[in-house]
């Protein structure tokens, strides 16, 4: 049990990758694990999408930069990424070698928490194997588009839930920050 407090402790978002490839079976042995979440009423509403070709990450970075950028106007708190949005160089998943992107079963009231769920579990257990991984909110802006997850072969009654870089850090990954203070507000203890 210490060893897995000190996992969680040691993870961290991971945005710089080496080129050396990830395998299929590497990645499908992180989602066999993952799944072992518990989800509400034993649904287990996920579904996988793996990408691990660099064109059609390099493909859907340029489509979801374009999309971002043209909310700029509308959403002002994107204007913090601007920059590295026009980049042309700058790629959303940070060349890692595969995307994993969890969907969740629409007709399952609770998806969101146990894809979630699941989402973590992956990423607790790429940390344990020595690799990086990162939840990459800008590719919410396109994978949930129906014409999108027509093209991944997704259906209709899923939608998305985790895009999940994974693969081999390019760097020894930064210490811990300063912790964070529990926010608690009160504790509610039995009267005796």
């Amino acid at each position: 049990m210490e060893n897995f407090r000190k996992l969680i402790r040691a993870r961290r978002s991971c945005r710089a990758y080496s080129d050396q490839p990830l395998t299929q079976q590497e990645i499908e042995a992180l989602i066999a694990d993952a799944v072992w979440a518990p989800s509400g009423s034993n649904q287990q509403p996920w579904r996988f999408v793996v990408i691990r070709d660099s064109a059609t990450l390099k493909r859907y970075s340029d489509l979801c930069k374009k999309t971002l950028l043209a909310e700029l106007e509308s959403s002002p708190y994107l204007e913090q990424y601007g920059g590295m949005l026009r980049k042309a160089e700058f790629n959303i998943f940070y060349n890692a070698q595969a995307l994993v992107i969890v969907y969740g079963d629409t007709s399952s009231h609770w998806r969101a928490y146990d894809c979630t769920m699941v989402a973590y579990n992956l990423m607790l257990l790429a940390e344990e194997d020595g690799l990086g991984s990162c939840w990459i909110g800008f590719a919410h802006r396109i994978f949930d588009m129906e014409e999108i997850k027509r093209e991944l072969k997704v259906p209709p009654e899923y939608s998305l839930v985790a895009p999940i870089i994974v693969g081999h850090p390019a760097h020894t990954k930064p210490s811990p920050g300063v912790l964070r203070k529990p926010y608690v507000t009160e504790f509610i203890a039995a009267k005796s």
